[in-house]
């Protein structure tokens, strides 16, 4: 009879909970538990009404529909495990729903709304099988009722019952519904992030490897197809690891930043930069012939002299370059890159600071 549908927006698939989470869990449940409790309460109220229940029946549809939201939730804010007194709270909530099905002697709507709300409420939680675990529960529940009316079987719902029913039907769908919504979009926007994560490297802000790697395929591909051209260049901060040893990994990584901002700064729309491992860089120049692409390199490494430092001196920061325009034998990425990878190696044995093809 309680919504829970929002407890689940950091639930891992393994059904997990972060801390913060599991403490904040039952006011999640609390103002849902009150939503579908009240309104369940008009459907009792009206079986009872044509029962001409006893006023221990009518104490009891008090205490379960407006007294226990609040008490279950200051049972579990006060208990040392939030969590798991949640847990125990829904259990009851089952066990209060299988009650009311004898109690109101199975009459049919409420009894079948009663059942099906509070056991897809248990799904929505989000804890692996509690629903499961909630039948024990709702069966104990209806045997103990039964027990106390001897059974008494009318399923027969009036007009009035069906028509008390009907807030708890469509408002606790659209409860459900919204909850569900907002569980969704929360959801895409984890996905997002996590896609920019997989994507986007977090110091450069360049593409990760995986993802670059995967640019270089698709440039291939569209060379293989149509004969596009295309160049792929490997780039090599020069130095690096003794500027590393020198200045300490910080200056280090403003380096890497510093350059990856000038290589950011000259790409084209089509183009592809990517960090490819410590300190070098891979980029994709599409429709780049071998003139184009030394001309493109030639003022990456001039700005790269110019604007980049390599210290607490100010000392300047050089790059070597290889590049690689695409040819009928690299058959696959890593035959590109091998071969831009390759150049990069000859620039360095010239001396870097220097762009080889």
């Amino acid at each position: 009879m309680s919504t829970s549908r929002d407890s689940t927006d950091q639930a891992t698939p393994t059904g997990g909970w972060t801390a913060g989470d599991a403490r904040r869990f039952p006011d999640r449940i609390y103002r849902y538990r009150m939503l579908g409790m009240g309104l369940g309460g008009l459907c009792i109220a009206a079986v009872l009404y044509e029962q001409q229940a006893s006023t221990a029946h009518w104490a009891a549809a008090v205490f379960t529909c407006l007294l226990w939201p609040h008490l279950a939730w200051r049972l579990a804010r006060r208990n040392a495990d939030p969590f798991r007194a949640e847990l125990r709270n829904l259990l009851l909530d089952s066990a209060q729903a299988g009650l009311w099905v004898s109690l109101l002697h199975f009459n049919l709507l409420p009894s079948v709304l009663l059942l099906t709300l509070v056991t897809v409420d248990k799904i929505s939680t989000g804890v692996p099988r509690l629903w499961l675990w909630s039948m024990p529960a709702v069966a104990a529940g209806a045997l103990l009722g039964g027990l106390s009316t001897g059974f008494a079987f009318e399923p027969e719902s009036s007009m009035t019952v069906v028509l008390a029913s009907l807030p708890m039907l469509l408002i606790h769908t659209l409860a459900v519904s919204l909850g569900s919504s907002r569980l969704v979009q929360r959801i895409r926007e984890k996905n997002r992030q996590l896609d920019a994560l997989s994507r986007i490297d977090g110091l450069t802000g360049l593409d990760a490897r995986r993802h670059w790697q995967h640019n270089v395929a698709a440039a291939l591909r569209r060379h293989q197809a149509e004969g596009t051209p295309a160049t792929l260049l490997m780039l090599d901060i020069d130095h690096f690891k003794a500027t590393n040893d020198r200045h300490g990994h910080s200056t280090g990584d403003t380096l890497l930043q510093q350059v990856a901002l000038i290589v950011r700064s000259h790409l084209r729309a089509g183009d592809a930069a990517g960090r490819y491992g410590g300190d070098e860089f891979g980029v994709v120049l599409a429709g780049a012939d071998l003139v184009q692409a030394q001309a493109w390199a030639e003022s990456v490494l001039d700005e790269v002299r110019r604007s980049a430092r390599s210290g607490p001196g100010g000392g300047t920061c050089t790059i070597s370059i290889g590049l690689a325009v695409v040819a009928p034998d690299h058959l696959e990425p890593a035959h590109w890159i091998d071969a831009a990878d390759a150049a990069l190696y000859r620039a360095k044995g010239s001396g870097r600071d220097c762009v080889s093809a």
